[in-house]
């Protein structure tokens, strides 16, 4: 059974007449009557009686006429439930980002995709960045932000790197033995300098203890275990300085003292899984991704020490 069968039997149906419908339906009447007996033949029933002037429906195709409608209702309703999708009308995304990108680059991000795509539902997972990448091999997300791992290293993935960042040393404003307004830090600044420290597994502890150890020394905490808020809180607080990446220092209030070149740094990349492709509603997000960060290089929007990443 055809679901063009279907129609021109609703169309006889509705018309009461094989050379009507066949005009309603844009079809040679022949075709059309063609297509009408092959459907009898398959269900075992006559379905029209025939006549000159009109045509009726026997038993068999009034049984059948409510049953072929829903059939044709319900297929028009998938037909637009897939349009929609693919029109970005509706659908899901599944986003993955780091704490740090949470409170900087992914708010104005989402706000930009929300206001083109209002039908798509957002769904966000906060995380390091090994855990965002074994949940993108694992299909439990579609797209993620995270500090790339190094090549070779963990399962297969598409891979775009967007920005460089600079990381910095913040503090609370006023905190004795920082340094002054105007001046450069150095890792060695850190020496004896009690920090406070992300948890185990953050990719800015491993940055920071990695370059304190180059430097020649192991760095201290006066507090750690805390997620990306709890560090802002602590700073604020006093308990220390820590280093965070430009982009959340310059929206947290406290005092930014870039580190001498070449400080310590980061890459934030756009990834998704190898051997997944992406649904229309994730590569739009990409995209917004892609096209939110030029609009801001060509503003002069992005925040001092982050710069794009060579195409």
């Amino acid at each position: 059974m055809q679901l063009q069968q279907l129609r021109y039997f609703v169309a006889v149906a509705e018309t009461g007449h094989f050379t009507r419908a066949a005009e309603r339906m844009l079809v040679a009447q022949p075709s059309l009557s063609q297509q009408i007996r092959s459907l009898e033949r398959e269900l075992g029933a006559e379905l029209v009686h025939r006549s000159r002037g009109a045509s009726t429906l026997t038993d068999a195709g009034q049984a059948l006429l409510p049953l072929a409608r829903r059939i044709l209702a319900d297929t028009e309703s998938a037909r637009r439930a897939v349009q929609e999708v693919v029109r970005l009308r509706r659908g899901r995304v599944r986003l993955g980002a780091t704490p740090s990108l949470c409170v900087s680059l992914v708010p104005d991000v989402l706000r930009a995709y929300r206001s083109r795509h209002p039908g798509v539902e957002l769904q966000v997972r906060e995380g390091g960045s090994r855990d965002l990448v074994a949940l993108l091999a694992q299909g439990a997300l579609d797209l993620a932000l995270i500090i790339p791992p190094p090549a070779g290293q963990g399962p297969p993935l598409t891979v775009t790197e967007l920005l460089h960042e600079d990381l910095v040393l913040v503090a609370a404003p006023g905190l004795p033995g920082m340094p002054g307004p105007g001046r450069a830090a150095r890792i060695e600044d850190l020496r004896g300098r009690p920090l406070v420290m992300f948890r185990e597994g953050y990719d800015l502890r491993e940055t920071t203890v990695s370059a304190c150890r180059a430097a020649g020394f192991e760095p201290e905490f006066a507090v750690e275990g805390g997620e990306m808020d709890a560090v802002l809180g602590f700073v604020a607080a006093g308990l220390g300085p820590a280093v965070l990446p430009g982009m959340v220092a310059a929206r947290s209030g406290l005092a930014v003292t870039p580190f001498a070149g070449p400080g310590p740094g980061r890459t934030i990349a756009v990834a998704h899984g190898a051997e997944l492709p992406l649904t229309h509603a994730a590569a739009a997000l990409r995209e917004t991704v892609l096209r939110h960060l030029a609009d801001a290089d060509r503003a002069g929007a992005l925040p001092p020490g982050t710069r794009l990443a060579a195409p």
